[in-house]
């Protein structure tokens, strides 16, 4: 099941085991540390380079993978919009091929997914997808840990998605598929998750019995052990925040919804969070709430992805 050389562009990209595999690295590594040799201290990943690309601004995946990087015994450099204009100042191709000249991973938080899979197809270093705008892997396998943590398994625990139909929704959806979860998208009509990947949802379901759904109504989340939910308006969608505030009015988590939960529902939300809008401030800190463990866990399940693609693991 070895991961080394591979690409993490989407969900699909893992079979069901190997997320798993890479969960189970996050947990040992969340509960020994940074798996620092005793000698000397270093690091299984000491002499070895992260390059950083940044499209998007970010507080989480910048900090999460640098500090993971370093815990590691690496080193990642960032690399601003300024530093690289991609397709503008010189080609994704060209990047790619020198980027993998110098380092050993590619990170990419970026707008169009089509960078991600261009920087694949050039470069000769693993390349990971940090964010685009058709998915956000690494958010899902902080999610799956932190599900996991909470309710000691994925399969079978029935998660709803209440928001947006965005990136974050799709990898949740495939995610889902991978390995056994029941996953409902609830949105307004017209903003749920694209066609193609309800297609490729549930394709990939039919092998692990998932149940992946899309509806526009709340009661959906019936009975749901997780409640997870994400901003109205993406980065890049902030002229459409008044209009989106006014359709998605109705799609977020407060003590109404968590009434339709099981009592013992996780709250998620991959922040940031904008409070009073798609979830209230007193719901994201009651105990039920696992935001902050979730934020936490995109350190170790990032930590976990490069030492499988690298072959530490």
């Amino acid at each position: 099941m070895s991961l080394k050389g591979r690409h993490f562009l989407s969900m699909l990209d893992l079979a069901g085991e190997q997320i798993l595999q890479v969960l189970e690295t996050a947990r040992s590594l969340k509960a020994t540390g940074a798996l620092r040799a005793a000698a000397g201290g270093r690091g299984p990943l000491e002499g070895r380079t992260l390059a950083m690309i940044f499209q998007k601004p970010s507080l989480r995946t910048r900090v999460s993978f640098e500090t993971g990087m370093t815990q590691l015994g690496g080193h990642a450099i960032y690399l601003a919009p300024s530093d690289i204009s991609l397709g503008a100042r010189e080609t994704t191709e060209d990047i790619a091929q020198v980027l993998s000249r110098y380092v050993d991973l590619i990170m990419a938080r970026v707008f169009g997914h089509n960078i991600v899979e261009d920087l694949a197809r050039h470069a000769t270093v693993p390349v990971i997808n940090g964010l685009s705008d058709y998915e956000h892997p690494c958010q899902i396998l902080a999610d799956f840990q932190t599900i996991v943590e909470r309710k000691g398994t994925l399969r079978g625990v029935k998660a709803c998605y209440i928001g947006d139909g965005n990136n974050v929704a799709h990898s949740l959806m495939l995610g889902a598929a991978r390995v056994g979860m029941h996953m409902t998208v609830i949105t307004p009509p017209q903003y749920e998750p694209q066609a193609e990947v309800q297609r490729r949802a549930a394709d990939a379901a039919q092998a692990t019995g998932a149940r992946i759904a899309v509806a526009n109504d709340l009661a959906a989340a019936k009975g749901a052990d997780v409640l997870y939910t994400d901003v109205w308006a993406s980065m890049g969608q902030e002229s459409e925040a008044a209009a989106r505030k006014k359709v998605f009015a109705q799609y977020r988590i407060d003590a109404g919804t968590m009434k339709l939960a099981d009592k013992d529902a996780v709250v998620l939300h991959c922040l940031p969070a904008h409070y009073g809008d798609e979830i209230d401030y007193a719901t994201s800190r009651l105990p039920n709430s696992a935001i902050f463990d979730q934020a936490e866990n995109r350190m170790h399940a990032q930590k976990a992805l490069m030492l499988h693609l690298l072959g530490c693991a």
